[in-house]
């Protein structure tokens, strides 16, 4: 089985990344009763935490990457992250 590895950058008090986390977290929960789907992990990082995080991305949070790769910023659409899930391999 594809394990996907999903990474929520943002901060701590950021509205837009409360809705991400809400979001990203919806679409995960969902896909884990497809049987198709990958494994998937979920991790937090915060830009007040790391420097380069910071210096990459302060401006663009919350960021979501996809097994290392930008998936997308500010605002997750939900049909294009589960869609680029179940295309993992």
């Amino acid at each position: 089985m594809a394990t996907a590895l999903l990474t929520l950058i943002g901060k701590p008090g950021c509205h837009l990344c409360d809705d991400a986390r809400d979001l990203v977290g919806s679409v995960v929960t969902k896909l884990a009763e497809d049987p198709s789907a990958p494994k998937i992990v979920l991790e937090e990082k915060s830009i007040l935490d790391d420097a380069e995080l910071h210096a990459l991305y302060v401006e663009d949070i919350p960021v979501l990457l996809l097994n290392g790769k930008v998936h997308n910023y500010w605002r997750i659409d939900p049909l294009r992250l589960r869609t680029a899930l179940l295309a993992v391999t």
